[in-house]
């Protein structure tokens, strides 16, 4: 084996794991009822389940600081790829958010291809003297995993083997657990069918967890099928952050965690960068804190926006009049800031988020060049935004969402 090299899976690569996607993502917010009639009622996502933090603090000190439950949200099949926190108990009891004032993100999330990539990656990581916050397995989720925090204290999740929510909409029930892994296990480990299998024969309910609903009525036809609002979340991501010391993030998610630069612009003098973990253009990008205040947007965070893909152009041009008519401020943000994309929006959540709607990504190809273009233009007002638009080479390509629309 060539020195500085690992095999992954066979294949020579600088660290002992690859970022294959984008995961899950999750938020910090001060009114937790408030965010999940959002995300459910407005956006669709179903509960996979709640966590509850209460048994951090005693009793006499739980009511101080506000709700302490949590929620795992889900789009498709897998357990989560959308979390809720709360954000007065998390910041009141742990000190990672305290030294952390402006973050209210609590996890970015990237997957890897094997648990072997999480044993080893935590050992390369640890090797380098990197921080880990922690490591293990999730409960509920299943996935094994080790967390990492950015220079700007963004945590990031590698991990492997996230629980797959199936037809019934069940989760996986906690007495399945059994064991609470605080540390990734010795190799090699039992697979989830002999943990199934185990609970079958210990006589264990597998109906006995968390069945996600949705209550809407199903009165929008959404290319042929009835849903509760006129569009389906098919994916989520990009991120876009702002970060202090944009090297030192860039060595973080280029350098140690793999992510491939796709292109940098300047905006306005301010360096941004746009990195992936797979063909689509970004799924994540940076951006100077400085630039934050020239857009307007709000202090007290270094989340710009989040992304949530929907199935189609005719299901955003729905979701922009279906938000706008449930009192959501919907707006845009200069085009040139987001390569690699053409129409999109922003919906404002209640804890001030903005979440980036759109339907489709430029996606990078065996040369990893983007594509040739010209320079943006300005973002049409979304009252004129065409009926169709003209198909690019790469419209309904990437990632494809599995399963039925529900």
């Amino acid at each position: 084996m060539d020195e500085g090299l690992f095999s992954v899976g066979g294949v020579l690569m600088p660290r002992p794991f690859k970022v294959r996607r984008l995961g899950h993502f999750g938020i910090n917010v001060p009114d937790v009822d408030a965010a999940l009639d959002f995300y459910r009622r407005l956006l669709g996502y179903k509960i996979s389940d709640p966590i509850d933090f209460s048994s951090r603090l005693p009793p006499q000190e739980r009511d101080r600081h506000g709700s302490t439950v949590g929620y795992f949200l889900r789009h498709g099949t897998e357990h989560h790829s959308f979390v809720i926190f709360p954000s007065r108990f998390l910041h009141a009891t742990n000190p990672h958010y305290q030294h952390h004032p402006e973050l209210t993100t609590n996890q970015f999330t990237w997957q890897v291809g094997s648990l072997k990539e999480v044993v080893d990656g935590l050992q390369w990581f640890e090797a380098h003297d990197k921080k880990i916050v922690r490591s293990g397995r999730d409960v509920p989720g299943s996935n094994w995993h080790f967390y990492a925090p950015d220079p700007d204290g963004h945590v990031n999740e590698l991990f492997y083997g996230i629980e797959q929510i199936g037809w019934s909409g069940h989760a996986k029930p906690s007495q399945v657990h059994r064991l609470r892994h605080e540390k990734p296990p010795q190799l090699p480990f039992r697979s989830e069918q002999a943990e199934v299998d185990a609970a079958l024969a210990d006589s264990l309910p597998l109906d006995a967890g968390q069945r996600g609903v949705d209550a809407a009525a199903e009165v929008h036809d959404v290319d042929g099928i009835l849903l509760g609002r006129p569009f389906k979340v098919i994916r989520i991501g990009p991120i876009r952050i702002f970060v202090q010391d944009m090297e030192r993030s860039l060595r973080f998610y280029r350098d140690d965690l793999g992510l491939a630069v796709t292109e940098e612009i300047d905006y306005l003098g301010h360096r941004c960068v746009f990195l992936r973990a797979n063909t689509e253009h970004h799924s994540l990008a940076l951006y100077p804190l400085a630039l934050r205040s020239e857009l307007g947007l709000a202090a007290g965070s270094t989340l710009m926006s989040f992304g949530m893909q929907l199935g189609s152009y005719a299901q955003l041009r729905n979701a922009m009049a279906f938000l706008r008519g449930q009192g959501v401020e919907v707006f845009t943000l200069p085009p040139a800031l987001f390569p690699g994309m053409d129409y999109c929006a922003f919906a404002r959540d209640p804890a001030g988020n903005a979440i980036q709607l759109y339907y489709r990504m430029d996606q990078i190809g065996w040369d990893g060049r983007p594509q040739p273009r010209g320079a943006a233009g300005p973002m049409p007002d979304i009252a004129d935004w065409p009926e169709a638009v003209p198909a690019t080479s790469d419209v309904y390509q990437g990632e494809t969402f599995l399963g039925p629309m529900n």
